[in-house]
């Protein structure tokens, strides 16, 4: 073999060997943060974002582990400049690559649903079958079965309850990823929650001596109590004010709901009604009901955890019929009050028939 050919082998080698070594350095590079997590988030890349800016967002979102290895891959791919505005459904499961093409095509790959507040499980699992996300039956199972146990705030001791969940799938707007399983969905929201229920609203919840559960149960009563942000605080204050007299709490909502559970749907409660045998009846229990009755939205949370300081123990839905109650401390104005709206009700369907 000549010196030539000698040569000509040793440059190949050299240069195969600088291929293999940058192939498996971009290989590295371009691993995704953690495979296993196939969990997706919600990304806005706002008009005119930068590469950098770009990389910031992800990074914060926890579906890159580097700014600067971004920011390189992309200028290897010739991105730059071509990434467009949008939201999108990413997993920390998906490779830089992938991230990028998916910004670069700006098609969201999602589906927009928006699940509204103080809706319950049942209700939120109908709302994604009938616009076809979900399975109804397969979604109330994974919530029912399903292991969610990296959220500390899902009951541990309530597996196989279809109501594990009550009061966690928060109420918002999703952009759910195309061929998203029902798993997949139930955790997108349960993210949500972490999100919204942070750091600065357990601390505060601790300091009142509440669990996780129990804050989010007010705040669903709230939720269903309150059709006013002005009011939520007021019918926070009602609620301690009675659980600190050891009053019943005696809110139709709660009982709504477990006639909700059995197909049973009424405005207006029956007497026989607020004797129903469930620990849910806060007609004739004390105390908290058990667990949520509905995914409460965030301010009603932010109202069971600063409630406005007041004396009120009684309120009910005004006589002016618009949305808003009457708050009252005395007994004697809250059956007046009662008797004013019960008139403004029977006046107003008379006007229909």
């Amino acid at each position: 073999m000549n010196k030539t050919v000698k040569k000509t082998i040793i440059v190949l080698v050299v240069l195969l060997a600088i291929v293999v070594g940058i192939s498996l350095v971009l290989y590295g590079l371009n691993r995704p943060v953690d495979r296993s997590n196939q969990t997706y988030k919600n990304v806005t890349i706002q008009q005119g974002s930068s590469t950098e800016d770009i990389a910031k967002t992800l990074k914060k979102e926890k579906l890159i582990n580097s700014v600067s290895q971004y920011k390189f891959l992309s200028k290897i791919w010739r991105y730059d400049g071509q990434y467009k505005a949008g939201i999108y459904s990413l997993s920390p499961s998906m490779t830089k690559s992938e991230i990028a093409d998916v910004i670069k095509a700006g098609q969201s790959q999602a589906l927009t649903v928006t699940i509204p507040e103080g809706y319950t499980v049942e209700q939120t699992a109908q709302l994604l079958a009938d616009q076809g996300l979900v399975d109804k039956d397969k979604f109330l199972d994974v919530c029912a079965n399903g292991d969610f146990s990296k959220f500390s705030f899902v009951p541990a001791d309530k597996s196989g309850d279809a109501h594990r969940l009550e009061g966690f799938l928060y109420p918002e707007t999703y952009q759910v990823p195309v061929g998203a399983d029902e798993e997949q969905i139930v955790t997108i929201m349960l993210n949500q929650f972490q999100t919204v229920y942070n750091a600065r609203y357990q601390k505060k919840a601790e300091s009142m001596g509440l669990t996780t559960e129990q804050v989010i149960t007010i705040a669903s009563l709230i939720e269903k109590e309150a059709a006013v942000d002005e009011d939520r605080g007021k019918v926070a204050s009602v609620i301690y004010n009675r659980l600190k007299a050891d009053m019943p709490l005696q809110f139709c909502s709660s009982v709504q709901y477990v006639l909700g559970l059995q197909g049973i749907h009424r405005e207006i409660l029956t007497n026989a009604d607020t004797q129903i045998d469930s620990p849910y009846n806060t007609y004739t229990h004390t105390g908290l009901p058990p667990a949520p009755i509905c995914s409460p939205g965030k301010a009603s949370i932010r109202a069971a955890l600063w409630p406005d300081d007041t004396d009120y123990m009684y309120f009910v839905v005004s006589y002016k019929l618009d949305g808003t109650n009457e708050f009252t401390s005395d007994y004697d104005e809250f059956q007046k009050l009662t008797e004013k709206y019960a008139k403004a009700i029977e006046e107003r369907d008379s006007k229909k028939n």
